[in-house]
């Protein structure tokens, strides 16, 4: 079976980020993301041109899965409840009950997860550090339960 990673954007450098994917031997990267960049000077490598160049020049092949990134109204939810707990969207550890069903029943249960499954090793990219605190994380869980896929999620220290 050839395996699934996800990883996200913060706690990584261009070159950290390169580093982990090519360890890792991902050939494919799937940006589950909306809006395909990141504010501040420190995450401007993971703008969608900077970082599609980065990866071709890394071999690494790149695909936007636009129809899985959630909506701005399923991120404003999410929003809501981090502010509730106190928590950034860079310190979330988990996901909020309500965006996670929401999510799956309006964009994950629709959507054909079989068109990602590849023959190449392939990770998941969104923003946040830790997978449990994304929707990659729901992406994941699914294909390795529908397709049996294993599953990696590749952090800044690990």
């Amino acid at each position: 079976m050839t395996p699934i990673a996800t990883i996200g954007v913060y706690g990584f450098t261009a070159e950290t980020f390169l580093s982990k994917l090519t360890d890792e031997g991902v050939e494919l990267l799937l940006d589950l993301r909306q809006r395909r960049g990141v504010r501040g000077p420190d995450y401007s490598w993971a703008n969608s041109v900077r970082l599609q160049h980065a990866l071709a020049a890394a071999d690494i092949a790149y695909r936007h899965v636009k129809a899985l990134a959630p909506t701005t109204e399923l991120r404003h939810l999410q929003y809501r409840e981090d502010d509730r707990q106190g928590v950034g969207k860079r310190n979330r550890v988990a996901l909020a009950p309500e965006y996670t069903e929401r999510y799956t029943r309006e964009i994950l249960d629709p959507f054909d997860l079989g068109t990602l499954v590849s023959p190449h090793p392939t990770a998941l990219l969104c923003v946040e550090r830790d997978a449990e605190a994304c929707h990659r994380s729901l992406v994941a869980v699914r294909l390795h339960a529908t397709h049996g896929l294993p599953v990696t999620n590749l952090r800044p220290d690990r």
